[in-house]
């Protein structure tokens, strides 16, 4: 896949799930649209990887976590087009909480197993993106024209956010 990219082959993608519940596969092209498309191409493949890796903009799947590094990745690379797509994108997943919350409200045994795996998802995803923190932090918009530090809201809904806790720390 080129110098960007270079370890997206080495992720199982065809044994992962996206937040559709359909198989993966499809996300290393998209990706790859995103590192070496021109930029109408590669604001349709961050729309679809959007809905592959956060559903309706709040809804994570199995492969999100393992997408994440690659997001920071392209959105770190000068060349690449749409960094605040990227940005908005990681935002999205950051902020998810559908399944902790859904967890939280059901307190339904039967279903504990799934929302287990779900929140740990999500509680991954999170981590995923507070760890490239840094590089968030490289790229957020600037406050003013000046060329400022990161605008704080942005900074603090993207990377302020810790992950939440496990499934099982929801009583």
């Amino acid at each position: 896949m080129g110098s960007v990219l270079r370890s997206v082959s080495g992720v199982r993608w065809g044994e992962l799930r996206d937040a559709t519940g359909a198989a993966a596969g499809g996300i290393p092209s998209l990706l790859s649209r995103i590192a070496y498309g021109d930029e109408d191409t590669a604001r349709i493949a961050i729309d679809d990887l959007g809905d592959a890796i956060c559903a309706l903009g709040f809804v994570v799947g199995e492969a999100t976590a393992p997408t994440v590094p690659f997001l920071l990745e392209l959105v770190g690379s000068p060349h690449v087009a749409c960094g605040a797509e990227l940005l908005d994108l990681l935002g999205d997943i950051c902020r998810t909480d559908q399944w902790h919350t859904a967890a939280a409200a059901t307190r339904d045994h039967k279903h504990d197993a799934s929302y287990q795996q779900q929140t740990g998802w999500e509680t991954a995803a999170r981590t995923a993106v507070y760890a490239g923190r840094s590089v968030i932090e490289g790229v957020a918009p600037t406050g003013g024209a000046g060329g400022g530090p990161p605008e704080p809201e942005f900074v603090a809904g993207v990377v302020d956010n810790p992950p939440e806790p496990e499934a099982s720390d929801i009583q």
